[in-house]
């Protein structure tokens, strides 16, 4: 018996930027960025939750990283509390001075 994840699709939300931490804790060098470079605001990705896909892998490895478990939760048949859709979670990187927000839905296939 074998058990396939339903595939999940990752929606670029938002992507932020908070001037007033780069100005307090980066270094003059470190201060000519903007919000991230590598999503843009509604991109759709249709991905195999079991496996970073290649989308991911050539633009933030490290995006990846920090959404995959709210991924695999979701793909798992998990809800967020709260959120108006079952299936549902938003979730988000970990560049605090530019995060990007996703939305992470649970295809259901018939």
């Amino acid at each position: 018996m074998s058990f396939e994840m339903p595939k999940c699709k990752i929606t670029v939300l938002k992507r932020t930027f908070h001037q007033d931490l780069v100005n307090e804790y980066l270094d003059d060098e470190s201060r000519d960025i903007g919000p991230c470079e590598c999503f843009e605001e509604g991109e759709e990705f249709l991905i195999d939750p079991s496996t970073m896909p290649e989308e991911f892998c050539t633009r933030c490895a490290w995006a990846w990283a920090d959404i995959s478990k709210d991924i695999l939760t979701v793909a798992a048949g998990s809800n967020m509390p709260g959120l108006k859709h079952s299936g549902t979670l938003i979730t988000g990187c970990t560049d605090w001075f530019r995060p990007v927000i996703f939305k992470v839905e649970r295809v259901e296939v018939e």
